[in-house]
């Protein structure tokens, strides 16, 4: 079942605002626009975001999950319980003649605790993927919160998910699947996805106090600075 819990809302994958400074990609790369005359004489630029891989790979939706899996562990547990004790009424009700006092008494005991443990059993799980949804689209929003953000800086008018992935040989039917990919070329300059988590990551740590973690490095952007004043 925790399985199940855990791997329920992924899809929300592809289905709490950060603040993000003008500085936090670096200047060197591409200037801002210098208003509405020249944002309208902007060509087309499209950048593209492998979401699964921000997902996995960004520390705070990993931790989100970790306390989450250590909530339904928890649940488990007590869920193990009440089913022991129901297996322990189930044996004592053996030792007693069908229709006696004390097995009536056991029997209703059992029904009551059944139904208990039933809606228990209804309530954690439904508890659980409303909690795991919530960390899904907790976390998309931040993400999609910084692509915004960073396309306005580096002046992206258009920017697409696409997987980094490359194409399964060795298994038919994904290699299939990756030849339908929408993507099918693209520069290394284009692929914003690694300059986003950086940026993610650090402002995360930054929020929580963590340790700092090494982050991915672009080759094709500068790396985020970390968090400040909003531009």
């Amino acid at each position: 079942m925790k399985q199940a819990l855990l791997s329920a809302a992924a899809v929300a994958v592809l289905s709490g605002v950060l603040a993000f400074p003008a500085t936090a990609f670096g200047q060197a790369a591409r200037p801002a626009a210098g208003g509405a005359a020249a944002a309208a004489k902007l060509p087309h630029q499209v950048g593209l975001i492998d979401m699964a891989y921000v997902f996995k790979n960004y520390k705070k939706f990993d931790e989100l999950r970790l306390d989450l899996k250590s909530e339904i562990e928890g649940g488990e547990a007590k869920m193990k319980a009440m089913v022991e004790e129901i297996q322990q009424i189930q044996a004592t009700m053996k030792t007693f003649a069908e229709g006696s006092d004390k097995f009536t008494a056991a029997e209703k005991m059992l029904a009551g605790k059944s139904a208990e443990a039933e809606a228990f059993r209804r309530s954690m799980q439904r508890d659980f993927l409303k909690k795991e949804s919530q960390i899904y689209h907790t976390v998309y929003l931040e993400v999609s919160d910084a692509v915004k953000r960073y396309a306005e800086h580096f002046q992206y008018t258009l920017v697409i998910r696409f997987t980094r992935e490359d194409l399964n040989t060795e298994n038919p039917q994904e290699l299939i699947q990756g030849m339908n990919r929408q993507v099918v070329y693209h520069r290394g300059d284009d692929d914003i996805t690694l300059s986003v988590v950086e940026f993610l990551n650090r402002n995360y740590e930054k929020s929580s106090g963590g340790a700092s973690r090494p982050a991915p490095t672009s080759a094709t952007r500068p790396a985020p600075a970390g968090a400040g004043a909003p531009r």
